[in-house]
């Protein structure tokens, strides 16, 4: 089964090696079994052994898969000259090359703490829309375009008020809107509208965040 990860899940991962393949369309699944196939048939993958551990990801507008070589029985040597051979028509990289130059290195969870961003939520119109909207452009404004697509994709996803609100917490550090200079521009309007995010109930909140 693949899984579905996160850029911040891969930047976790520092001291794991594994095959990225960028711009992967169709079914995965299919991905998956003609990335083993072929690399089988090139005496890369041996004793009949299988990438297993394979995730998706999204960056750049384009999926991504992620082919885990922990415990993976494989010659190496052959593989990374597959890679080499395959990276212009596969976007083939590791791992370790894909998130240093891609999203910035490598962190650990305090590391990803202190880079939360400062976002002045508390005592704003607690409607999820104008959370979200805030916490967006707060994130695009210390260059996490990213980090913002993702956040909003997930807060769509969700199921509850509180849960959208959990969300927002695991990318901003929120703080009350008195604290925060009076120049920011947090409050201009942005492309988050209710239309965009159709079945998302009614987690709308409509109350001031205390």
């Amino acid at each position: 089964m693949i899984k579905k990860i996160t850029t911040d899940d891969l930047r976790r991962m520092d001291g794991n090696e594994g095959l990225v393949l960028q711009g992967c369309g169709g079914e995965l699944d299919e991905w998956v079994i003609g990335i083993n196939d072929l690399l089988t048939e090139e005496g890369i993958l041996l004793e009949g052994d299988t990438f297993k551990d394979v995730s998706v990801f999204e960056h750049d507008g384009l999926t991504d898969l992620l082919f885990s070589m922990d415990n993976v029985k494989l010659d190496i040597g052959k593989m990374a000259m597959w890679r080499l051979k395959s990276h212009s028509s596969l976007g083939g990289t590791w791992l370790s090359d894909f998130v240093p130059n891609k999203l910035d290195g490598f962190i650990g969870e305090k590391m990803l703490e202190q880079e939360y961003p400062d976002c002045p939520l508390i005592g704003t119109d607690g409607n999820i829309y104008n959370l979200m909207g805030i916490a967006s452009r707060t994130l695009k404004k210390c260059g996490m375009k990213d980090q913002a697509a993702e956040m909003c994709e997930r807060i769509t996803a969700s199921g509850s008020y509180d849960e959208a609100l959990n969300i927002i917490g695991e990318y901003v550090n929120i703080v009350d809107a008195d604290d925060m200079d009076e120049s920011d521009d947090f409050y201009e309007d942005e492309d988050v509208e209710p239309e965009d995010y159709g079945g998302w109930g009614d987690i709308d909140g409509g109350m001031t965040m205390q």
